[in-house]
């Protein structure tokens, strides 16, 4: 592989492992330092490889840079404020343990140390992609749809807040009251993946399997490997099984009753069984396992009514403990699969969510064939509130339906 290839790549996986690790020793109230160092080690191996090429272990090569890079920095702080009391005497420096445990050990403590109630979500999020996916400023305000000023400060802030309350890098006492926070982050993570904000991007691929890289490192220490845990990992696992047939050959978003089951992955939906099974040594079924039985019940080929009706009786179950205005359109589209298009549209047009695009599509679809005005109208409304192109595609591929071409066209007033 040549150098200009390999260094995105390496910079994909190792970046993020140097940054925790140098934090772990550190302390992160220097995580710009850690930052700083990570990047410094890529910006030599791109001019040294230029010259003499990849050599032959190019990760043990990058970590042997950052090392020296980090004790030369060491030595240099110690010499210039000898009172210094957050950094340790150079000699305690005489290496940076950079091995595989030590790497899984920093990381799994930076998800805790990031994923702090005293951040927003947006926050965390923001961190996690950046400090433990390695994703670059500009990667991270396309998945936000912002520009990179704005996620450059958001960054900041985030990195301030955790330093003004001395927030540290360690496993906490009690992890099982720490993880819903952590869980929360990794879920929004992998959404954002699989229900991409990118105007041009229907899916990112990348942050979904980030998301489930760091769920999967929660399963493998035993004070992480909980019910919700798997619970989660299984949800994802579900879905990611079907991220082929969602994406058409244009990049458009393929409808669920209209994807190709020979596309989904079967090893995934195996491993997504493995989880949940796993999950199902709980007390009892949170938020997380409905989710991923419901998720589990739409890797299943058959568009039966029994489906459909276990479907629909574990959004009711998932509304009752955590309601959710996008789990209740689900709903509705699950009552028109049971109960017919009546059924669904009156549930759907008591949720008024009027200013979701996905309402007004769904309704608009179901309206097709039933009132064609109607189904206009909503439709032209989604459009206007669309916010990626795959989105876009979909409706104008509904209201080109053979049903509303003969309809007067009715906006709304």
């Amino acid at each position: 592989m040549a150098e200009q290839e390999l260094l995105p790549q390496l910079f994909k996986t190792e970046y993020r492992k140097i940054v925790s690790v140098l934090c772990r020793r550190f302390g992160l109230e220097h995580v710009e330092t850690a930052e700083d160092i990570a990047s410094d080690t890529f910006l030599t191996a791109a001019e040294t490889w230029g010259l003499k090429g990849i050599p032959e272990r190019p990760e043990a090569w990058l970590y042997k840079v950052a090392s020296n890079k980090a004790v030369d920095f060491l030595r240099k702080k110690a010499a210039q404020d000898r009172r210094n009391s957050d950094l340790k005497t150079p000699t305690e420096y005489s290496c940076i343990d950079l091995s595989l445990q030590n790497i899984r050990d920093s990381q799994l403590e930076m998800m805790f140390a990031i994923c702090q109630p005293l951040l927003t979500l947006s926050a965390q999020v923001a961190l996690a992609l950046r400090i433990l996916c390695g994703f670059g400023i500009d990667e991270i305000a396309g998945a936000f749809l912002t520009n990179r000023e704005t996620i450059a400060k958001r960054l900041q802030r985030a990195k301030e807040k955790l330093r003004d309350n001395n927030v540290r890098l360690e496993f906490p006492s009690n992890p099982a009251i720490r993880l819903q926070p952590v869980l929360s982050t990794l879920y929004l993570l992998f959404n954002e993946g699989y229900y991409s904000r990118n105007q041009d991007i229907a899916i990112r691929r990348d942050l979904c399997l980030e998301a489930m890289r760091l769920a999967l490192l929660l399963t493998e220490y035993p004070e992480t490997n909980l019910p919700d845990t798997n619970a989660l990992l299984a949800l994802m696992c579900f879905h990611a099984s079907r991220l082929d047939a969602r994406i058409g050959t244009r990049g458009e978003i393929i409808r669920y009753d209209e994807q190709n089951p020979s596309q989904w992955n079967v090893g995934l939906t195996d491993k997504g069984h493995h989880y949940l099974n796993r999950a199902a040594k709980g007390a009892e079924a949170g938020p997380y396992h409905l989710q991923a039985a419901i998720a589990y019940w739409h890797t299943r080929q058959e568009d039966t009514t029994e489906k459909w009706e276990a479907i629909l009786d574990l959004y009711n179950r998932l509304l009752i403990r955590q309601y959710s205005p996008v789990a209740a359109l689900n709903r509705a589209y699950a009552t028109y699969k049971v109960q017919g298009k009546t059924a669904g549209i009156l549930e759907a047009e008591k949720l008024k969510l009027t200013h979701y695009g996905p309402y007004h599509h769904l309704l608009g679809y179901l309206y097709i064939g039933e009132d064609s005005a109607k189904a206009i109208t909503h439709l032209q409304q989604a459009l206007r509130q669309s916010k990626t192109q795959a989105d876009r595609d979909n409706i104008r591929r509904d209201l080109a339906h053979p049903d509303l071409q003969t309809a007067p066209t009715h906006h709304p007033g």
